[in-house]
């Protein structure tokens, strides 16, 4: 309810109107969702925050997706092809060392978990499988792929790389999963826990080169 002393009370619910009705309400949505994920994780993922955050009625959302599950694998294709386009970067920085390639995309995934709270859990959530979406799909392979072949590249036989990429990923998720539940003493920060993932699968990958 606006205050007795606002001279404009209709002003917030027009500039409301304004801002969304040329169709950016999907986008103002999946925006307010990555940053509700980045707080609460998926476990507390609610449209009806959502709304609230982007200060839209409870049933506006439903215009854009059907359902929770929609917006959330909206938002994990949307992940998926960031993390692949920053892991490619970090990458490319990385020289030519193929260890180090392979071990500097941890260090990416943790920052990027941080920053928007969706990870693997979310781009592979098994309750949007029965979704069958494409574009989920694809960015989910693309990003599978952008690692595995990372992980052929030091060396290994395809199946050997896969399990490497398994317990490097294991290994990633574990410390900005961690570091989201306040494990770390405050001193460490995110680049320094960043930086301990990818210290781990660099060891990782040479003690699995040295057996």
């Amino acid at each position: 309810m606006p205050h007795s002393d606002d001279p404009h009370p209709t002003q917030p619910r027009q500039r409301r109107k304004r801002a969304y009705h040329h169709g950016d309400l999907r986008a103002a949505v999946i925006d307010a969702g990555f940053a509700l994920l980045a707080e609460k994780g998926l476990d507390a993922f609610s449209v009806a925050e959502i709304a609230r955050r982007v200060g839209v009625s409870a049933a506006a959302p439903y215009r854009h997706f059907a359902d929770r599950d929609e917006i959330v694998a909206a938002m994990a294709t949307q992940a998926a092809r960031e993390l692949t386009a920053e892991m490619r970067d970090a990458v490319e920085a990385a020289g030519d060392e193929p260890v180090e390639r392979f071990a500097v995309t941890a260090g990416v995934y943790v920052r990027y978990v941080a920053r928007r709270g969706a990870g693997f859990n979310v781009i592979f959530a098994t309750r949007l499988q029965k979704l069958r979406d494409e574009s989920l799909a694809a960015a989910g392979r693309e990003l599978i792929d952008v690692l595995l072949d990372l992980a052929v590249a030091t060396g290994r036989a395809p199946a050997e790389a896969l399990v490497l990429m398994e317990r490097h990923i294991a290994l990633a998720h574990g410390y900005v999963g961690l570091f989201r539940d306040g494990f770390f003493p405050q001193r460490n920060a995110l680049d320094e826990v960043a930086d301990h993932a990818i210290g781990g699968s660099r060891d990782l990958t040479r003690r699995a080169s040295a057996q």
